[in-house]
């Protein structure tokens, strides 16, 4: 194999700056990628373009006008950004939860608008979803998280099945918890809430249900995530790897 596989190629990564997103960068940019990514934290979004060679967007995208300040002709998008509210159905923020949907559904679904037709003009492209165990299964408190997820792997699906006959791949990376600043913030927030130690809170409530009783690394998904960009997962299409230590199996 090329020492630069994906030499020549360019990608887009949301929510670049940090958690998966970072780790997306990282390993696209090594795989020989040119490599934009999009984030509204603009310190950290410097800080990796720099350190990987990156070109840094800082942009809003819950704002759906964003998405026409980002590359259009790109090989590879990776649709990464997301956000976490926990809180009860009866209680659930009206503007959070169509902040989210904006979020995760709304702007992947544009990106793909977007971004297609140079992929469909070249014959190839990739398309790559970071969706989660909560878009198949649910967990109480996060309805807008999971709605979000089980809509991105619908979406999935229709530019799969509309994408094939162009030669572009459109697939979701499943994971269970990842050790990102995202989960980091819900295990010190499930501690002070049930009065107990985070090393608790991972072992029972996040690590509960699954068989390999660890914390996802973002290095491990973007692994993943670069592998579906190669040759070898070029029939792999319509997909979600549910890279979540056999939660989904039991």
């Amino acid at each position: 194999m090329s020492s630069s596989p994906l030499g020549g190629r360019t990608a887009l990564v949301t929510g670049g700056a940090s958690g998966i997103g970072r780790a997306c960068v990282a390993a696209l940019s090594d795989a020989g990628a040119t490599v934009h990514l999009a984030d509204a934290d603009h310190a950290a979004s410097g800080e990796v373009a720099d350190a990987h060679g990156a070109i840094a967007h800082v942009t809003d995208l819950t704002d759906p006008g964003s998405v026409e300040s980002l590359p259009a002709d790109v090989d590879i998008l990776v649709n990464n950004a997301g956000v976490q509210h926990i809180a009860p159905l009866t209680e659930f923020p009206v503007e959070e939860f169509t902040r989210i949907q904006r979020l995760m559904v709304t702007t992947p679904f544009l990106l793909m608008r977007r971004c297609l037709p140079a992929m469909y003009g070249r014959g190839w492209g990739r398309v790559v979803n970071i969706s989660s165990v909560h878009g198949v299964r649910a967990s109480p408190y996060k309805s807008a998280y999971v709605s979000a997820k089980h809509g991105l792997e619908g979406l999935n699906k229709v530019a799969a099945l509309e994408a094939a006959p162009h030669g572009v791949t459109s697939n979701c990376v499943a994971p269970g918890y990842v050790r990102t600043p995202l989960v980091s913030a819900q295990i010190a927030d499930q501690a002070a809430s049930r009065g107990i130690s985070t090393d608790a809170v991972v072992d029972e409530v996040f690590l509960g249900r699954t068989a390999v009783k660890r914390l996802i690394e973002p290095e491990e998904v973007a692994a993943v995530v670069l592998w579906l960009c190669g040759s070898e997962a070029a029939h792999l299409t319509g997909a979600s790897i549910p890279l979540d230590g056999a939660w989904t199996a039991s």
